[in-house]
């Protein structure tokens, strides 16, 4: 199982979230900086195996960047949607520390 963390204080707006993500994770250059595009690229991630995606503070976003929580927590759940309706086991943990 793949293991990413993230600061939740470098996920301030959409760019920085886009570039920490590509970053962290190893997007792919050609990564299109949208949610789309994230779906896409944390499901071809997560395509063999298992990937937790931990952001460290990540509760204190609820207050800082509410609408990109809940962006980053839909996605995160629709790539495991497309999982399941494929008939695949779910392949993305989330954590958000305090």
């Amino acid at each position: 199982m793949k293991t990413f963390t993230l600061k939740a204080e470098k996920l301030t707006n959409w760019k920085s979230f886009h570039i920490e993500f590509k970053n962290i994770l190893g997007f792919p250059d050609y990564y299109g900086e949208n949610m789309n595009a994230w779906i896409d690229c944390v499901d071809d991630l997560t395509e063999d195996e298992q990937a937790v995606i931990h952001i460290e503070k990540g509760k204190s976003m609820r207050e800082t960047a509410p609408e990109i929580l809940d962006a980053f927590l839909e996605c995160s759940a629709f790539v495991n949607f497309r999982k399941i309706e494929a008939g695949e086991n779910p392949s993305l943990l989330v954590s958000l520390g305090f």
